[in-house]
């Protein structure tokens, strides 16, 4: 089956080669055209019109912006998903931001769109799909950046979504049901790679805090001794949280990086009202809690020493990245087919977070990077600087995984399966994630 089965990949290869123009096109009026998560119309659109090339039937609507595509095998097997992510940031300093949101794709989600979009034309057009065993399913998620978090708990409590990410809300909806194992490709950055493509054993999950200190107004001129003053109560406890940082272990890569998002009124009356917001990341769930319980009560006592109330939300995050192995050596054996086995780059554990760590507590999933990016990610210099590394090579990629992994009468993903031990059910994952809800009031006062 080896020479047939390199055919099959070059046939996709050579497919997605002849959509290049349309690739290309298509990450670059992504990045041109940003929308930050659960608002990702025109990117949907766009995902839309590709499906209707390939010939693709889809569902769409899926948490509010998702586009799901789904190829049939000619004969029945598992179902592996492809995946990219539609969403942008909030960056107003990047060249291509947009105008009135801010919204810049500074992480590399248009590639990755680009990505999906050219393996599943080069999967379609190429012919293979008669000679795989199970299904190819394309999926455009929204939301994996965690931004704009009142406006998403808005969503959540007018009942359109129950989490605040993407994938949570997908796996809620029931999306990935019918799903065995997931795979997608990051961007990455050649100022920061020494290879060409690499891989992480694992990332950071986190929790996700809101907090609102509450004191009592006064003239701050006349009469602020009358006064509860809330920005001294959060910069208190912007203190403490630093204070903390010695107490977490080194090998539990702990990140905890708050920003204040309201400071007060108006300069002349003593703070009524300030907001805090906060990711508490860490390498394990144990590490995570303990970590956040320490933030918790670093907050409560900047509100005692001042004598504020204070509400504390804690919302469910993602959880910690694991890549499957057997995911992982398909990759490394497609990518080096494209760069070269010498251009693979094994990277230790990360410190950021995905939702894609969310699906891969339950079921296989890979998530690697490839180089094609130039800049800081997150920077205002981010952009896809070599089309060949940043669009094609991914969708190449993809395609191949997908053969890899169905044809055979899908040897590769049945041993995949075999080999995987996902430590949660799809109900335990939710069970999990909805108790993270929390909110808590703490008034000094009342205590």
């Amino acid at each position: 089956m080896g020479s047939d089965l390199e055919r099959l990949k070059d046939s996709v290869c050579a497919s997605v080669e002849a959509s290049r123009e349309r690739i290309v096109s298509l990450g670059e009026s992504v990045m041109d055209e940003p929308e930050v998560g659960f608002k990702e119309h025109r990117t949907a659109d766009r995902v839309k019109s590709i499906f209707e090339e390939a010939g693709l039937p889809f569902e769409e609507g899926l948490a509010l912006t998702g586009v799901r595509a789904v190829l049939e095998g000619g004969r029945p097997g598992p179902t592996v998903a492809l995946m990219g992510e539609l969403d942008a940031l909030v960056l107003p300093g990047h060249p291509r931001a947009d105008g009135t949101t801010g919204a810049a794709h500074a992480c590399g989600h248009n590639a990755q769109i680009a990505g999906l979009a050219g393996a599943a034309l080069g999967l379609a057009a190429s012919g293979v799909a008669p000679q795989l065993s199970g299904r190819v399913v394309f999926f455009a998620v929204p939301a994996e950046e965690y931004v704009e978090i009142d406006y998403r708990l808005d969503l959540v409590r007018r009942g359109r979504t129950t989490f605040l990410a993407g994938k949570p809300e997908l796996l809620q909806l029931g999306a990935f049901n019918d799903i065995d194992m997931a795979v997608m490709i990051h961007s990455g950055s050649s100022d920061t790679l020494e290879g060409s493509y690499a891989l992480s054993e694992s990332s950071n999950g986190f929790l996700a805090k809101s907090v609102c200190f509450r004191g009592r107004a006064a003239h701050s001129g006349l009469a602020p001794e009358r006064g509860v003053n809330a920005l001294n109560a959060a910069n208190l406890a912007l203190t403490a949280i630093n204070g903390q940082r010695e107490t977490f272990r080194d090998e539990d890569c702990v990140r905890v990086h708050p920003i204040l998002t309201k400071g007060g009124d108006i300069v002349n009356i003593v703070p009524a009202e300030t907001r805090l917001e906060t990711y508490v990341r860490a390498r394990t769930d144990p590490a995570m809690e303990d970590a956040a319980a320490k933030v918790d009560r670093a907050i409560r006592g900047a509100a005692m020493a001042f004598g504020c109330s204070v509400e504390i939300e804690t919302l469910p995050g993602y959880l910690p990245l694991a890549n499957d192995p057997g995911l992982a050596r398909l990759f490394r054996r497609s990518a080096g087919r494209l760069f070269g086995e010498d251009e693979y780059q094994a990277l230790g554990h990360g410190g950021g977070s995905t939702d894609a760590g969310d699906l891969s507590q339950i079921m296989p999933v890979l998530h690697p990077v490839m180089t094609g990016a130039r800049g800081a990610a997150h920077g205002v210099d981010w952009h896809i600087a070599d089309v060949e590394a940043g669009y094609m090579a991914p969708a190449k990629t993809l395609g191949m995984m997908a053969v890899d992994l169905l044809a055979d009468d899908a040897e590769g993903a049945r041993r995949v399966l075999a080999e995987a031990r996902p430590p949660l059910t799809r109900e335990d994952y939710l069970r999990k994630q909805k108790a993270r809800f929390q909110s808590e009031v703490y008034d000094p006062e009342a205590a």
